[in-house]
């Protein structure tokens, strides 16, 4: 099938592909586990999880305070990381208003699961004639 130049570019500058699913559930429980110690550790079943309860429960008993700022630096980092995802957009021809919100989202809730495949995606060079 023929594609015509116009067509080939409006594919690569709406350039989209879901984050893979094991580093994108990790990191979901990993930031669900990390909220659950913040704001409700009582509620934790710590001798049920081993040594990540043990853990765990060493953080919030006498740690709350950096457990609380290390869980919300971890935002600011995914903000940081969605912020960077723009500027990887617009350096690799991804205009699409769509597919940057799109990029934008995605990296804001898994991370670097995200961002790890608009790092490695390589635009074709158009050739100008």
């Amino acid at each position: 099938m023929v594609v015509a130049k116009s067509e080939a570019s409006r594919d690569a500058t709406a350039y989209f592909r879901s984050a893979r699913l094991w580093p994108a559930l990790i990191t979901v429980l990993g930031l669900g586990y990390f909220a659950w110690a913040v704001f409700w550790p009582e509620s934790i079943p710590y001798q049920s999880l081993g040594p990540l309860g043990s853990f765990t429960q060493y953080l919030a008993d006498h740690h709350q305070t950096l457990l609380r700022n290390g869980y919300w630096l971890a935002w600011l980092v995914h903000a940081g990381e969605s912020l960077y995802a723009m500027v990887l957009c617009k350096s690799k021809g991804i205009t699409s208003p769509q597919a940057r919100l799109l990029w934008f989202l995605q990296t804001f809730l898994f991370g670097v699961a995200s961002l790890s495949i608009l790092i490695a995606y390589r635009p074709k060079r158009q050739k100008r004639t």
